[in-house]
């Protein structure tokens, strides 16, 4: 095997992940604008604490915001702070947690097995998986919230593994650490999971003496962590706690009306999606992972799998996000059965794989071609975005191809080809995705004028979320529409950012006697052409896509 793939990536192990690292996770970065809703709603609130200087209660867009709490946008905001209002500071947080989970797979798994090609497999697999890679440059709470159970996890196995005293109450203590991040990321969760899986794991091992005794020093550190927090929401907020536990965690989980409800098996083809393009290894990974289940390792990492598994299944709420913690024990089993194969010379699976991921490109550059020549989504301005999806499906195919004649050499090429879709494929969208999913670009294109506005207005928490985070001034009002701010403003001292049809036109008086108005729309249905119907005529508009741009003069007295 020393001209295989796995001869090389042993020999270049950290140069070939950091260069992977760079070029496919930190490059992309600034490639692309702020997705809405998600990406422009954690920039703005993060810029918002830095602007404020309120680390404890989270705001958006100068309302109270209490679907999470801090600690994830403490992360979001000292990447801003460290490179700036940008593009690279909003999502560094989210590429940095994914690269430190790699390093949490190539540790466990070097715990467990002991073998560097098992362990460098299982940082590449997880690495490359479409879900990871695809959340690693997207501001979000996920990939913390992930690395957080992740190192919890990892955590665990460390303190069961160690023969020491010492090394047991430094593992413990980093699994209480981890767990009180989590919980400031996301939520109780954070507690539960670990939970979930420790208690089984140690009764099946008859240590559950051990898990009292040691499970006190995580649980101190854990509340050591939160509590000075805790306490000062309280504080500030005393609403915090019941709005967020009920909101969104018995709501979510439990209630009729929960939020992106889906049925109890969405999340099994989606495993199956997320491991992409490593699909046609999972029936016999997890063939061999219950083969072994009598073994401590592959017990632990079963477990690790299937429980957090089952319990977001039993959740009415479900997010494809939600599973993101599952796949780190799923890319350590895979790793594990890939290179046990590889070992034995049995490249069948390899070859399926690789033949499935080519069959998936060679369809969509068909079907890109098709589309282009019968309904074109690209204009003719925009050859450059579409030779990047060319490219970008071209180099999944060739990277898909080599596989398929040398699987014993090649076979890590897939992650080449996963690589190239998440650092290529978002700079490559159509103008029309990305005036729709990206309004903070058209915002950009009009941003001095829209900085001499004395007052802001928009129709959409999407764009008044980007508006407010390009001109670093959260009080844009909102013109009949509350959206997730439902809550914050029912609150006396937010009431006032309201705006409905019915008082557009006397509103927008009083605001052009004190100066200027900026307005950012979405205009898409007609309730929305109706709110543009209602505004004064004149001033400079600019539209583009469904985004519509007007700076309103001032009323002369």
């Amino acid at each position: 095997m020393g001209g295989s793939t796995t001869g090389i990536i042993q020999r270049w192990a950290l140069l070939f992940l950091l260069l992977a690292f760079g070029l496919f996770y930190l490059l992309p970065l600034t490639a692309h604008g702020l997705w809405i809703p998600d990406e422009t709603r954690y920039a703005q609130i993060s810029q918002e604490m830095l602007l404020r200087g309120d680390w404890v209660a989270p705001h958006f867009m100068g309302i109270r915001y209490f679907e999470k709490p801090i600690a994830g946008y403490w992360m979001i905001a000292i990447g801003q702070a460290l490179f700036g209002d940008n593009l690279f500071g909003v999502r560094i947080a989210s590429a940095v947690s994914t690269g430190l989970s790699v390093l949490l797979a190539y540790l466990i798994t070097q715990r467990m097995w002991g073998e560097r090609s098992k362990s460098l497999a299982a940082a590449l697999l997880y690495m490359s998986f479409g879900l990871i890679a695809g959340q690693a440059g997207y501001s979000n709470l996920d990939p913390q919230f992930t690395l957080w159970v992740n190192l919890s996890l990892v955590a665990l196995w460390f303190a069961l593994d160690s023969r020491s005293t010492r090394g047991r109450l430094l593992s413990w203590a980093a699994l209480g650490a981890a767990c009180g991040m989590g919980f400031m990321t996301k939520g109780f969760l954070a507690w539960l999971l670990p939970v979930l899986i420790a208690l089984p794991y140690m009764l099946w091992q008859r240590r559950f003496g051990e898990l009292l005794r040691y499970g006190l020093v995580a649980v101190l550190v854990a509340i050591g962590i939160s509590l000075p927090w805790v306490l000062s929401i309280h504080a500030h907020e005393t609403d915090f706690w019941r709005f967020f536990f009920w909101h969104e965690h018995i709501r979510r989980f439990a209630a009729e009306n929960a939020q992106h409800t889906r049925p109890w098996w969405f999340y099994l083809p989606l495993l199956v999606a997320s491991s992409l393009p490593w699909a046609a290894l999972l029936p016999g990974t997890l063939i061999q992972a219950w083969k072994d289940k009598r073994q401590p390792a592959s017990g632990f990492l079963l477990l690790w799998l299937v429980l957090p598994l089952v319990f977001f299944s039993l959740s009415r709420g479900k997010l494809p996000t939600y599973i993101m913690p599952c796949l780190l024990p799923l890319a350590v089993l895979m790793g594990n059965a890939l290179i046990e194969r590889i070992k034995a010379a049995k490249t069948r699976e390899i070859r399926l794989n690789s033949l499935l991921n080519l069959l998936l490109g060679v369809g969509a550059l068909v079907a890109l071609v098709v589309i282009q020549f019968t309904r074109p989504v690209y204009g003719h301005t925009e050859m450059l975005s579409l030779s990047l999806v060319f490219i970008m499906l071209m180099g999944w195919i060739i990277a898909n191809l080599l596989p398929l004649s040398k699987p014993l050499h090649y076979w890590a090429a897939p992650a080449l080809g996963i690589w190239l879709l998440v650092a290529l494929l978002p700079a490559g969208m159509p103008a029309l995705i990305v005036h729709d999913k990206m309004p903070d670009q058209f915002i950009k294109e009009h941003l001095e004028e829209l900085k001499q506005a004395k007052t802001l207005l928009s129709n959409d928490l999407g764009a008044a979320s980007a508006l407010a985070w390009r001109l670093q001034r959260p009080e844009v009002s909102l013109y009949n529409t509350e959206g997730e701010l439902k809550y914050g403003l029912a609150y006396p001292d937010s009431v006032q950012r309201k705006v409905d049809m019915s008082t557009i036109s006397q509103w927008m008086t009083d605001a052009r006697k004190q100066g200027p108005v900026g307005v950012v729309m979405r205009v898409k249905d007609v309730v929305e052409n109706q709110e543009v119907a209602l505004l004064p005529p004149g001033g400079k508009r600019y539209e583009e896509g469904n985004m519509l741009i007007l700076i309103l003069p001032a009323l002369q007295p």
